[in-house]
């Protein structure tokens, strides 16, 4: 039992003998490391319930701290309990506690089963074929990527999706595009087809029939240009892929469920739940819309007034197709926030049509990723791609390591793992909501609130090991010193914090815990030698690098970033 489950055991008996059950109170890591290991707000929440019942027991919760201080006695991991402020209670851990973890760490640290037998579909990147693969494709891949690995090391079983548009107005759009001019490549000519759809009423109606035509598959020309592009569009997106590290398990196509989207939405129409739109609401006659809002939501079409289904149905195809595939007791789906409104409708929908499914669905949408010059946009052609922005990164990256005793081959493993580790860390930093704007010199600095810093101190700590392991200094638990660091305190709290990220789906609780775990290292490593033949506890000091290089290396990991055992 970890010291925060002994404390939330105490806590719960206590509230029980005050006859109230079920206080959602918190057990933090002050961040303050004055006020204890760990603080508990019980005392005020107690307080508050006690004095709305008026209780007998009732009183301030400064007191109530007191007495619950005194009722928690002697405990064998406390060096000693302190109240704070208002009536936050303190705890402070024994040294013991730490030193006992720290034998403990190994390539499985943190790792838990808390989501063993759980199948979990996770669906995330998404680039359409025939558009570039932009910078927001990377917000969405480092996300879903990240969230995947948590799943995993807390015991689910995960399959990942990536759901891509091969059919739709953007496919015609960039046919029609390669049509009128074949130099262009499949990006640009997609570009082009936008602009003249929306700026031409002729152009329009062609990218309109070219649509049916790619639907239907009537047309053997358009079919041998459509399959071209879609192959040069999959085989890039592969490389880009093996560069960030992800493996998908499946790729499903809107091709793949535009039957049986459409089945399920004819089947809510029959059940009253969508209904024929007006033109004025709908777009056409015979246009089956869902009523938003009857929900405070609006109202979104399903199938279009050609009979052809919309995202929005084919999203409900989709998730009844990876239920069929997988028997999934979770799937979650990461967006940009830009389609919450599209899903808060689809969703609902899905209640009314797949309730079962719809309970197992989870929407997780994050913010845009915004280079300094702006929002971009695919349909006009000011896009940063994501191999563009890579080699921008790579080319920053080789400026600041040019001066390095590297072989060639070591260089570009540098280049490559370095970049992308600075983009991944500067998205996951951030909670998932939020909107980032890219700083590309932080994103590469060594020092710091970046990836490459969690690169370098990793590699730093592999190197220290290499240096013990010559000096034949093995790494040895028998000769502690009296006093413990930050250092060991802050790598018992590693698998808590991965709990946490799991429990929130927030990988940005694990970056910012490996920053503070990094400059607690590096902190370390300037105030010891740790490679000492003639010192006492040089071997303690080895081992507690192993034990930070194992926490960096799982914690890496988690973030899809790669680690490098020289910088």
């Amino acid at each position: 039992m970890t010291a925060k489950q002994e404390i939330k055991k105490i806590i719960e008996k206590i509230t029980k003998e005050f006859s109230l059950e079920n206080v959602n109170f918190s057990i933090e890591i002050p961040t303050d490391k004055n006020h204890g290991d760990y603080s508990t707000n019980i005392a005020l929440l107690l307080s508050k319930k006690m004095g709305k019942k008026s209780l007998p027991d009732g009183r301030q919760a400064k007191e109530l701290a007191e007495e619950i201080k005194k009722r928690i006695g002697e405990n064998k991991i406390f060096e000693k309990i302190e109240i704070a402020g208002p009536g936050f209670i303190n705890f402070f851990i024994k040294e013991k506690v730490f030193i006992d973890n720290l034998k403990q760490i190994n390539k499985d640290y943190g790792k838990s089963s808390s989501l063993k037998n759980k199948k979990i579909v996770i669906d995330y990147t998404d680039p359409n074929p025939f558009k570039d693969f932009h910078i927001g494709h990377l917000m969405n891949n480092a996300i879903g990527e990240s969230l995947s690995r948590i799943f995993e090391f807390n015991g689910a079983k995960v399959k990942r999706v990536c759901f891509q548009g091969d059919v739709g107005m953007h496919v015609a759009k960039a046919i029609w595009g390669k049509i009128k001019n074949p130099n262009l490549d499949w990006g640009k000519a997609y570009s082009y087809g936008s602009i003249m759809y929306e700026e031409n009423e002729n152009e329009k109606k062609e990218i309109q029939e070219l649509n049916k035509k790619i639907y239907e598959k009537s047309d053997k020309e358009i079919n041998k240009l459509y399959e071209q592009g879609k192959k040069l569009s999959l085989d890039q997106f592969d490389k880009i892929y093996k560069k960030l590290g992800t493996e998908f398990d499946d790729l499903i196509f809107e091709s793949q469920v535009i039957d049986l989207g459409k089945k399920i939405v004819e089947k809510g129409l029959n059940n009253g739940i969508f209904e024929k739109g007006l033109p004025a609401q709908a777009g056409g006659k015979g246009a089956i819309i869902f009523k938003g809002e009857k929900y405070n939501l609006h109202t979104r079409v399903f199938i279009n007034s050609e009979g052809l289904p919309t995202y929005e149905a084919k999203d409900l195809g989709l998730a009844e197709l990876k239920y069929k595939k997988y028997k999934y007791n979770e799937s979650v789906v990461v967006t940009a926030n830009e389609q919450n409104s599209h899903f808060a409708v689809m969703l609902c929908a899905m209640e009314k049509v797949l309730p079962e499914l719809a309970k197992k669905t989870k929407h997780i949408s994050h913010g845009m990723l915004k280079l300094p010059e702006g929002k971009m946009s695919s349909r006009t052609g000011n896009i940063i791609t994501a191999d563009a922005l890579i080699e921008k990164l790579e080319q920053l990256v080789n400026e600041k390591i040019k001066e390095k005793d590297f072989s060639e081959k070591e260089k570009l493993e540098v280049l490559k793992k370095v970049a992308i580790g600075a983009i991944k860390y500067s998205i996951l930093k951030q909670s998932i909501g939020s909107d980032i704007i890219y700083d590309f010199d932080k994103s590469v600095s060594f020092d710091g609130d970046s990836g490459p810093y969690l690169q370098y101190s990793y590699a730093r700590a592999k190197s220290i090991l290499e240096k013990a392991k010559e000096n034949k200094i093995k790494p040895s638990f028998k000769k502690i010193p009296e006093k413990i660091t930050q250092l060991e305190k802050a790598m018992y709290y590693f698998p808590e914090i991965i709990e946490k990220a799991n429990n929130n789906y927030q990988p940005n609780i694990i970056a910012l815990y490996l920053i503070d775990l990094a400059r607690e290292f590096n902190n370390y490593y300037s105030n010891n030698k740790i490679v000492d033949k003639a010192g006492e506890f040089s071997s303690y000091k080895v081992a507690l690098t192993y034990a930070f290089a194992q926490i960096m290396e799982n914690g890496l990991w988690l973030l899809g970033i790669k680690v490098l055992k020289k910088m």
